[in-house]
């Protein structure tokens, strides 16, 4: 633990937190503080920081809703979040990343906007795009308030700084609303073990911000740990220990240059055909079912897989419900037949039709590769065998095909996959897959070191030259913000 100084402010650094992104990030922080024409911070006041990294989804991706084994790597890019609290009755956000014509880089609020229901918040914080963005941070405000029954008094000033590139896929969001409500709860005292910050993370999400997200970036972004590899069964947050990822390889992500968006259509429309397949399910097997008292979805009685399609073996799905399954429907023919899904989240539009059969296969089937997928790379420690790589690389493969038989896929990344199994394994690559919710964003890929890179790196240049853009590569992992803690710059008396 080294004892340093920051303008008015000492604090204490522990070695996990002594990293570059921190020291760079405290240098941003203390040109803020010693802005004497406009200062952010007073100088009497303790400052809280705390750091949450992106994810690089390996396996398991959008089958997270459905129960699916995931394994997700914390990425080097975090995004950082310093509070202060104040007399005053106001939540005030600056961003030092959204300085432009489209967005509003400060935003005020006053706090007893923000005490009322999540839904009442969410209305509020949309009015204006040019302010929408600060739901992920004040989101945490009427979550905790809801969930915790905290009345929070005073105000307080949050300043973010993040290098988790938006829209690709690596989850800005959850990086974002960790490292939020980490510094709330702390600089109110509100205790909170690591798992709730997560889940509470994700009510702030599907509730506050109303994206239909799981739960695997936010449980990535407060547990992961730097060159490990994060296997959770979401059903809803079984952490099993973390994985070791091998010294000889790595897995990168390849920015496509599409953005993505789990608010989009068609990361919705799948979630939403996967719980109507759920359900149909269900009702062939004849399970029992009540309206949740809100009355916007179902609960079903089911000892057979225990709510989650990922609890339906391959085999189970092609012998008994395959052929039950309608390619698609027609969301009014589905209401009137099924009345609802078990999908608390967000439900059927009775003017659109959903696809039905591939949503419910990819989260069967995903679970199925991710299991073998972590097996095989617990058997690489002990047997480091080129045939293993080869596995892995296909179940990778499989992956992606599934995506874009979802209708989750894009052209962009296709041709990011494609271009990586024509140099294949003798150039050191070995598969290659879209990630998180698809439709763009970033490509995963396992490589072996040295030559692997190099060739990643030449890939992924020509592939910028062609589409007139530098493409983000992300190279290395980080501590998530479990690990990492929180920073406490305590005010000169």
């Amino acid at each position: 633990m080294r004892q340093k100084k920051l303008a008015n402010w000492r604090y204490d650094i522990k070695p996990i937190q002594q990293r570059p992104d921190t020291f760079a990030f405290l240098r941003l922080l203390e040109q803020i503080c010693r802005d004497r024409a406009a200062p952010f911070f007073a100088a009497d006041s303790d400052i809280w920081i705390a750091r949450a990294p992106g994810r690089l989804d390996v396996m398991g991706g959008i089958a997270d809703y459905s129960g699916s084994l995931v394994l997700e790597m914390p990425l080097a890019e975090a995004t950082f979040a310093a509070l202060q609290r104040t007399p005053d009755t106001h939540l005030i956000v600056r961003s030092y990343q959204m300085q432009s014509a489209e967005f509003n880089d400060e935003v005020s609020i006053p706090m007893s906007e923000l005490q009322q229901e999540a839904s009442k918040v969410q209305q509020r914080l949309k009015q204006d795009p040019k302010t929408a963005w600060v739901a992920y941070v004040a989101g945490a405000i009427p979550i905790l308030h809801q969930e915790k029954q905290i009345s929070f008094q005073g105000g307080a000033r949050i300043f973010i700084w993040s290098r988790v590139p938006p829209g690709k896929g690596v989850s800005s969001s959850a990086a974002l609303e960790v490292a939020s409500m980490e510094t709330i709860a702390t600089a109110w005292d509100i205790p909170l073990s690591p798992r709730e910050i997560a889940i509470f993370c994700q009510k702030v999400e599907n509730y506050v911000v109303g994206a239909p997200c799981g739960l695997m970036d936010q449980l990535t972004a407060v547990f992961g740990e730097s060159n490990k590899l994060l296997p959770i069964i979401c059903q809803p947050d079984i952490c099993l220990p973390l994985v070791s990822i091998p010294e000889d390889i790595a897995f990168i992500g390849i920015d496509s240059g599409i953005a993505h968006s789990v608010e989009g259509a068609d990361y919705g429309s799948v979630r939403i055909g996967a719980f109507m397949g759920y359900r149909i399910i269900a009702d062939k097997l004849g399970l029992p079912w009540q309206k949740h008292p809100s009355r916007t979805y179902l609960e079903v009685k089911d000892p057979h897989f225990h709510g989650y399609l990922a609890n339906v073996t391959p085999s189970r799905f092609e012998r008994d419900f395959r052929d039950h399954l309608p390619e698609k429907i027609l969301g009014q023919d589905f209401l009137q037949q099924y009345i609802e899904t078990p999908d608390p989240v967000i439900r059927p539009q009775p003017d659109r039709t959903y696809a039905v059969r591939y949503p419910t296969k990819h989260p069967i089937y995903e679970n199925h590769r991710t299991q073998i997928f972590l097996k095989l790379l617990n058997s690489y420690h002990h047997l480091p065998d080129e045939t293993v790589l080869h596995l892995l690389g296909e179940l990778m493969h499989q992956s992606h095909q599934s995506y874009s038989d979802c209708g989750l896929g894009s052209s962009r990344t296709d041709e990011i996959v494609a271009r990586l199994q024509h140099f294949g394994s003798k150039h050191g690559v070995y598969g290659a897959k879209i990630t998180g919710g698809g439709s763009g964003g970033t490509v995963a890929v396992l490589i072996r070191k040295n030559h692997g890179e190099e060739t990643v790196k030449k890939i992924t240049q020509k592939y910028g030259q062609q589409h007139r853009f530098e493409p983000f590569l992300f190279m290395d992992s980080s501590p998530g913000a479990n690990a990492f803690g929180v920073i406490r710059l305590k005010a000169a008396t």
